[in-house]
């Protein structure tokens, strides 16, 4: 979209582009808790597609929308990690189920089922389940959070360029973290794997997902955030 001078019209394609930025903090609001608005996400979105509007060069041969998805995506995700949304006492129950599904991993040499969890935690099935519910703010999780720790100086997205990327040994590890979380994956339990695929791959959400499944909502957000805490349990000795 060009104006008449013959310049690139940039309010025509930040109009064209605002529902992609709706979409995805609207989905990444599924991994958040209440506390978080996303109204707030979707300004900060805004700033990351005008930003890929300035940073974009077709000659890198990927498509705009790929670029401005990764630019709004990480401009989200830096905004909340400045704003340190999750609070302490979420962070600590986030580290003692993850803890609790390592320990059981260990000693029963499979995935442990949710009531064997509640049981390592010291608590019902009730409470259990109501604590994953409580922590569904843990599940803000992606691939470049496992490999870069959150302390980093450069920009989430700044990781991405090509340069970066050209660099055997950034291949390999990559290669391998990715390898990593594939095999994780699979060692879910059936039915959560199948929800990460309905969440994550066919971009459902779960409100759609706990229509598939013939259960509630809240009960698909519960499993979500198990399967994250699964996940986090064993990439974090990648």
């Amino acid at each position: 979209m060009y104006t008449a001078k013959g310049q690139l019209d940039r309010n025509a394609l930040i109009r064209q582009y605002q529902p992609l930025v709706r979409r995805l903090a609207h989905h990444m609001m599924a991994k958040l808790p209440a506390s978080v608005q996303v109204d707030d996400l979707i300004q900060v979105g805004l700033i990351g597609l005008s930003e890929a509007l300035t940073r974009y060069e077709a000659a890198q041969g990927v498509q705009f929308e790929t670029f401005a998805t990764q630019r709004i995506r990480g401009a989200m995700i830096d905004e909340l990690r400045e704003s340190d949304w999750m609070s302490r006492g979420s962070r600590k129950s986030q580290k003692e189920i993850e803890q609790a599904i390592r320990r059981l991993e260990h000693e029963l040499g499979r995935s442990p089922i949710e009531s064997e969890i509640a049981a390592d935690l010291d608590m019902t099935l009730a409470d259990y389940q109501t604590l994953l519910s409580k922590v569904q703010g843990t599940q803000l999780v992606y691939l470049e959070d496992m490999a870069h720790s959150n302390d980093d100086e450069d920009h989430f997205l700044d990781r991405h360029v090509a340069d970066s990327e050209s660099d055997p040994l950034n291949m390999l590890r990559d290669q391998r973290l990715r390898q990593a979380l594939v095999t994780a994956i699979k060692a879910l339990p059936e039915r959560e794997q199948l929800i990460m695929s309905m969440y994550y791959e066919q971009d459902m959400n779960l409100k759609e997902i706990a229509a598939v499944m013939n259960v509630t909502e809240s009960r698909i957000c519960q499993l979500h955030s198990q399967s994250i805490a699964r996940l986090r349990a064993k990439m974090r000795s990648h």
